[in-house]
C-alpha cells in the first residue's frame, strides 16, 4: 500500500481528534503530528507528548488506529497516561532508551529555584532518579507481552513524581531537567546563558520540515555534558541512516538568556 495522500492524513486527524467541543487542529499542525509520530515509530524518538488540542487518550487512540487503517503505521505504538497528559510511546524503542538511561547514557541537570546556577545531579540524587526510570521500563516492559497490532493504552500510577524529569526521559532528551518538588514550579534558570538545540527532518514535499526535539542546556554546563550530547546525536544519526521515511537530519543551537524559563 503506497503512504496515503496529505489530505488524508489532515482528515485523520479532524475527524477523531475534533471531538465534540474540540476544535479541530489546523492542516499545519496535522500533518507535524503524523510526521512526530512517524518519527516515533520509527525510533527518532522514544515519544511524543500530545499537546494539540487538549483530545483525551480514546480520541488519540482512535487517530492512531485510523493512521494504521490507512496504511500509515504498522508498527506497535501505545499510549501511556499520566495524570491529565497523554504520550504516544513506540515500547520497543522506549525500553531501549530507558535501559540506556540506567545505564548511565544521559545526564540529569539540578534546576531548582534554591541553587543559585543549575548544576549536574549527585550520584545520590541520580540514585533516585535511576528508581523512577526502573518502575517506568518495568511498566512498558510488561506492556510488550501483551501488544498486537492494534493501539494500546495504560495508564501509569505515580507518587510524587517531577513531570517534567519524566518527561525529559521518555522524550528522549540528553540532559533532562530535575528540580525539587518542595520548592514549587520555580528554577534557577532565569537570565542563564542556556544552549538551544533545534533538530529537524524533512518528510512531505513542499512541507516545513518536521521538528523532533527542541531541549537547552545550561551553557556553563555543556563542557561537562558534551559527551553525552554527542553520544546521543551519534545514536540519533545512526537511527536516521537505517530508515527511509525522513532526510536531511538537522541538529543546530544557539545561545539564549531569557528573563525566565518555564519546564
Amino acid at each position: 500500500m503506497s503512504p496515503p495522500s496529505p489530505q488524508l492524513l489532515v482528515a485523520a486527524a479532524q475527524q477523531t481528534l475534533g471531538v465534540g467541543k474540540r476544535r479541530s487542529p489546523p492542516r499545519a499542525i496535522c500533518l507535524n503530528l503524523a510526521g512526530e509520530v512517524l518519527a516515533v515509530a520509527c525510533g527518532l524518538k522514544p515519544a511524543l507528548l500530545y499537546d494539540c488540542n487538549g483530545a483525551g487518550a480514546s480520541q488519540i487512540q482512535n487517530y492512531l488506529e485510523e493512521l494504521q487503517r490507512l496504511g500509515f503505521l504498522t508498527l506497535e505504538l501505545h499510549i501511556l497516561e499520566l495524570g491529565e497528559n497523554s504520550l504516544i510511546v513506540s515500547p520497543e524503542h522506549a525500553c531501549r532508551h530507558l535501559q540506556q538511561v540506567l545505564l548511565g547514557a544521559i545526564a540529569f541537570v539540578d534546576v531548582s529555584s534554591s541553587l543559585p546556577h543549575p548544576s549536574i545531579c549527585s550520584l545520590d540524587q541520580l540514585q533516585d532518579l535511576k528508581g523512577l526510570v526502573a518502575e517506568i521500563l518495568m511498566h512498558l516492559q510488561g506492556l510488550q507481552k501483551n501488544l498486537s497490532l492494534t493501539v494500546s493504552r495504560s495508564r501509569l500510577h505515580y507518587t510524587g513524581w517531577n513531570f517534567c524529569t519524566v518527561f525529559g526521559i521518555l522524550l528522549g532528551y540528553p540532559v533532562p531537567y530535575t528540580f525539587h518538588l518542595n520548592q514549587g514550579g520555580d528554577n534557577c534558570l532565569a537570565l542563564t546563558p542556556l544552549r538551544v538545540f533545534t533538530v529537524q527532518v524533512s518528510w512531505l514535499l513542499g512541507q516545513p520540515p518536521v521538528q523532533l526535539y527542541s531541549f537547552s542546556v545550561p551553557e556553563s554546563l555543556f563542557p561537562a555534558l558534551r559527551d553525552s550530547v554527542n553520544t546521543w546525536e551519534e545514536a540519533l544519526r545512526t537511527q536516521c541512516r537505517i530508515q527511509s521515511d525522513f532526510t536531511d537530519l538537522s541538529i543546530s543551537s544557539e545561545v539564549v538568556t531569557l528573563p525566565a524559563v518555564a519546564l
